[in-house]
């Protein structure tokens, strides 16, 4: 049974209802938020600093395996942290309120070779924007992947599960040349001049991060150049493949729903609710996976409300849960090991030709809103 089966559709005046608790849920978290969070995220920022210092300390002794071994992972957990709970957080502007440059979300600039500048552009305005929405979130498949039947069947997606590694193992350099738009101007609808304009900042931006971890770090050691390049090579691509496995978890498990540009006519705010519950999936866990994830395994209330500090999300997902099961609405939640073997279902049945399912109801109103995944 799917998703939509367990959902059921809204009249106007229950979606406002829904709409108005939600709004409650984030006036009361926003009163709460303060020195607790500036005290937390001061914490990740010195655990990103001292991880990277000891991992790199250790590369630098990396001609013995244990050190290298150790080092990387430390490396790769600092990666991982500043990508997750630092930079996607702080870049969403979940902690402007503190007043620290360091942590203005309009100005971080986080360890990956995207830039933020893009991120906010492809990430916070047009897929926390128009979540699912098919035409305008660029999310859906990255413009690489076939995640949706909703999405053309082209004969090149049968070698989608090879693309799908290889995109894990790259994903950050997929982030990098998402709005660059190489595919207008493979088709001729960009010029040279334009595509150079678009990248210039992206290059800049990767020839830096190509500088910091493969050339200057590498040379700093001196006899021990190559244990520092392998460990800073596998720390990266330790760090995209997690961040890979938590985004696409979070996005294209099997119930998760796409919609139609239709459904921004008149979207009121409980119906921009409603699409970000159905256009979402949870991991349940701890602690720990929580902070590792940056709190996307509280992906529902991330994007129900993206600029609260994450780490309100862990107390605010009960509440968001009893709230949608008063109004029959499915929480889309399980393990790790279950939400991502959805996903590789997922990429494995779409690279195969599939016919579209019909469109699921998110309202009596309009019947027409969704289509089941």
């Amino acid at each position: 049974m799917t998703q939509a089966k367990l959902n059921r559709p809204l009249s106007s005046e229950e979606l406002d209802r829904f709409g108005a608790e939600l709004d409650a849920l984030r006036a009361r978290t926003v009163a709460k938020v303060g020195d607790e969070d500036a005290r937390y995220i001061r914490r990740i920022v010195k655990a990103v600093r001292y991880t990277e210092a000891a991992g790199r300390a250790l590369l630098f002794a990396g001609l013995f395996p244990p050190a290298w071994i150790l080092g990387t992972l430390l490396l790769g957990l600092s990666k991982i942290l500043e990508n997750m709970e630092l930079g996607h957080n702080v870049i969403h502007g979940q902690y402007d309120w503190m007043n620290d440059p360091t942590l203005n979300g309009k100005t971080y600039e986080w360890d990956i070779v995207g830039t933020s500048e893009n991120w906010r552009k492809t990430h916070n305005y047009k897929h926390h924007t128009y979540t699912n929405i098919r035409g305008l979130d660029d999310d859906i498949g990255y413009g690489v992947l076939r995640i949706f039947p909703e999405q053309k069947w082209k004969p090149l997606y049968l070698a989608q599960p090879l693309f799908a590694v290889i995109f894990a193992l790259l994903f950050e350099w997929g982030v990098a040349i998402q709005d660059v738009r190489l595919g207008r101007w493979l088709k001729g609808k960009m010029s040279g001049a334009q595509l150079r304009k678009e990248f210039a900042p992206v290059g800049r931006k990767i020839r830096r991060q190509i500088i910091k971890d493969y050339v200057a770090f590498p040379l700093l050691a001196g006899p021990f150049f190559l244990p520092v390049l392998t460990g800073n090579i596998v720390a990266n691509i330790l760090r995209n493949l997690w961040t890979y496995m938590i985004i696409f978890c979070g996005h294209f498990t099997a119930d998760v729903e796409t919609f139609p540009k239709s459904v921004l006519r008149n979207e009121s705010r409980g119906h921009w609710y409603l699409r970000q519950l159905r256009g979402s999936s949870n991991i349940s866990g701890g602690t720990l996976l929580h902070i590792m994830s940056g709190n996307l395994s509280h992906q529902i209330e991330h994007h129900m409300f993206p600029d609260l500090p994450a780490r309100r999300y862990a107390e605010m997902a009960p509440v968001v849960r009893e709230i949608c099961a008063r109004y029959g609405q499915n929480y889309n939640t399980g393990s790790l090991p279950r939400q991502f073997g959805q996903v590789v279902w997922r990429i494995l049945r779409h690279s195969l030709p599939s016919r579209p399912r019909r469109e699921a109801v998110l309202t009596v109103d309009a019947p027409q809103d969704a289509a089941v995944a």
